[in-house]
């Protein structure tokens, strides 16, 4: 079988060499980050250098259809994911009281993930890759180069002058990727500014109740409440860049203040903090061309880049691995790379252009609650997502990456019934508006 180098031992990078490497191919990782693996998640969370992956300690979230990949590929990894203490998730638990139709559906164990930190979920896979047959991973080792004759890639050159040669190179880099410096050559990609600032802390307790939506918009900033493992979470909160008033975030006090003035969210408060105010910026959409280098794949992070609020991002990077591990089953060496190129576009891109859609509606919100203007109407959706069970698995579908917003309203009479569900559903607010946001944080 052909021997696969794999360049970043992240969430993904490690996910893809184990798929590749249980079918029979040597695969070797490359790791810029030169620090062992941790002996437990608590030690994983306190001191592992991880200075590669700019959101390592920020917020992550393992949708439905991430578990679903995992079930399929790696069921070990999703059961010592368990053993770690991920938790059981399950997005029904949390439907809202005012849906009244509580009986379970066939297919309802779809909806169900295990969620983690990152660092639990990468020294989980870790373990995995460390005790794979066919599998190294180098950590410490960063690579300088990568060689091409013509248009097709056939070794990586080490920073210590090594040249590994190999038939397929995977780029697993990342939101850093340094791909066409690698490369010595531009790499086409489309690029624009998310908008986002993100401002999140770690707490350990009991595990709160989730009262209101894990991802709740409020006038003009987002609550993102994130179950994790080992008795721990997290809170987010997330408002445009240019919001200059809440920049003032970055302060503990104030960052409290806020979430104890959203009714639905202050209980999660009730914790051990384990982290200051963590504060994030610069989380830029991206997405690269593919397919022009015959021999190169770019996976996750290192194709396409979307802003983490709505924490698609660990799974539809699984998705993508999973389908170099089909096209490597069912594909000749020579054909790989525009088969990966081509399907990639068509089963992960909808999801890349519905982000960034979603994004870019939530950014358009924020600004005209900024701005003194009227907001944007509600999303009719989310109104009926409220009054409905179907609907409100129709929406848990499309949360979480299990089928595309344009998908489910085409179903029959479905857009009718949100719509006429919707226009009887009061709006409810789940925390200050704009003037008396000000007033919090001064």
């Amino acid at each position: 079988m052909s021997d696969t180098i794999v360049l970043g031992a992240g969430v993904v990078g490690l996910a893809a060499a184990l798929m590749l490497a249980r079918d029979g191919h040597r695969v070797t990782v490359l790791e810029r980050d030169p620090a062992p693996l941790p002996h437990d998640p608590d030690d994983a969370w306190a001191r592992w250098a991880r200075g590669g992956v700019a959101q390592f300690r920020q917020t992550h979230y393992l949708q439905p259809r991430g578990r679903l990949v995992l079930d399929a590929e790696l069921p070990d990894v999703r059961e010592a994911l368990a053993a770690a203490g991920a938790i059981r998730f399950d997005p029904l638990s949390v439907m809202p009281p005012t849906v009244t139709d509580r009986a379970p559906r066939p297919g309802d164990e779809r909806f169900v993930t295990y969620n983690a930190r990152r660092s639990t979920l990468e020294l989980v896979l870790g373990r995995a890759a460390e005790a794979q047959d066919g599998l190294e991973v180098r950590r410490g080792v960063e690579a300088a180069a990568i060689e091409l004759e013509g248009r097709h890639a056939t070794a990586v050159r080490t920073k210590d002058g090594e040249r590994i040669a190999a038939e397929l190179i995977v780029d697993a880099m990342g939101r850093r990727s340094p791909l066409p410096k690698l490369l010595g050559e531009p790499v086409q990609e489309e690029t624009d500014d998310a908008g986002f600032l993100y401002y999140t802390r770690y707490f350990r307790g009991e595990q709160p109740r989730v009262l209101a939506p894990l991802l709740s918009p409020v006038g003009s900033f987002s609550v993102l409440t994130i179950p994790a493992d080992n008795g721990t979470w997290s809170v987010t909160i997330y408002a445009a860049a240019g919001d200059q008033p809440l920049k003032t975030l970055r302060d503990p006090e104030r960052w409290t203040a806020l979430v104890r003035s959203c009714p639905r969210h202050a209980h999660w408060l009730e914790g051990e903090p384990l982290t200051g105010v963590l504060a994030m910026g610069g989380a830029n959409r991206r997405r690269r061309a593919s397919g022009t280098v015959a021999g190169l794949v770019s996976l996750g992070d290192a194709w396409a880049t979307t802003s983490p609020s709505l924490g698609r991002g660990v799974t539809l990077g699984l998705l993508q691995a999973s389908l170099l591990r089909r096209l490597a089953r069912e594909s000749r060496h020579a054909e790989l790379t525009a088969r990966f190129a081509a399907d990639t576009e068509r089963e992960l891109g909808p999801w890349y252009e519905a982000t960034v859609a979603a994004d870019r509606e939530r950014l358009a919100e924020i600004e005209a609650l900024r701005n003194g203007g009227p907001p944007p109407p509600p999303s009719p959706l989310s109104r009926a997502m409220a009054a409905d069970a179907d609907v409100f698995r129709a929406g848990v579908e499309i949360l979480g990456c299990l089928a595309l917003p344009q998908e489910v309203f085409s179903r029959p009479g479905f857009a009718a019934r949100v719509t006429e569900l919707a226009a009887g559903v009061p709006g409810h607010a789940l925390g200050p508006e704009r003037q008396e946001l000000l007033t919090v944080l001064r």
